[in-house]
């Protein structure tokens, strides 16, 4: 019997920086919310045997709405409680995965507002994650690197760009062994953790990386959306 899938889509943030009050994940593009994309294409992917997403109960009900129109195979099974920090709320979600799913399966973790995730990425980090803890999509830095010790007021070294790589998502983990790991952190330096893959890094954990997809960005900014909506009126590489 195969494993589960598990797609654990974020959904906790305040889209702060985009200077709405709205979410970015929540801001209609091409007439449905912009969380609505990814959920689309996890849900109709054939080796996602399940949807979860961590949300703010405020928005459940939008969020239903969503899954009606995007969840065409129905994998939606719960909600979980953001916490008060991205990795928390990837915590909480584990917890709740794991009632299910059990541990030997594996989680797709991917941000809400990450809208353009294609198909064969999916298939890609699934299929390069198959004998490993985890697998991290990367990107390859294009730019000189340089290290600052006194917040970029003067330079002090230069990186080795070959050996420097930008995470993407969506990033997959062993369930049991990925929960282990951010369990090991609690109560205090799971605030510190500042990317999905840290955990796995500090409890020693096989994490391998593949290519990552440089249109597999994330809104953040108004600038991104206003890139996203151009994208969906053309109509190009949008599901």
């Amino acid at each position: 019997m195969r494993h589960m899938n598990v797609a654990l889509i974020l959904s906790g943030g305040t889209g702060t920086r985009l200077g709405s009050d709205i979410p970015k994940q929540y801001i209609e593009a091409g007439g449905r919310p912009v969380i609505g994309y990814c959920i689309s294409v996890l849900s109709a992917h054939e080796q996602i045997d399940a949807l979860h997403i961590v949300a703010d109960k405020s928005w459940h009900d939008l969020i239903g709405k969503v899954l009606e129109k995007s969840d065409r195979k129905g994998k939606f099974k719960g909600f979980s409680v953001p916490g008060k920090n991205r990795q928390l709320s990837i915590f909480h979600g584990l917890e709740d995965i794991r009632k299910y799913a059990g541990d030997h399966g594996y989680v797709l973790i991917h941000d809400a507002a990450r809208p353009l995730l294609s198909s064969g990425q999916i298939s890609d980090c699934l299929k390069a994650a198959d004998g490993h803890d985890g697998l991290m999509p990367a990107l390859p830095m294009k730019d000189t690197v340089y290290v600052s010790r006194d917040h970029g007021k003067s330079v002090a070294s230069l990186l080795d760009r070959s050996m420097v790589y930008a995470g993407q998502a969506p990033e997959v983990f062993r369930i049991g062994r990925y929960y282990e790991a951010n369990r090991k952190l609690l109560p205090e330096e799971i605030y510190k953790i500042n990317g999905s893959t840290e955990p796995a890094v500090l409890d020693g954990m096989d994490i391998v990386m593949i290519p990552g997809d440089e249109g597999n960005f994330k809104i953040t900014t108004a600038g991104d959306l206003e890139r996203f909506q151009e994208i969906v009126e053309r109509g190009t590489g949008v599901s």
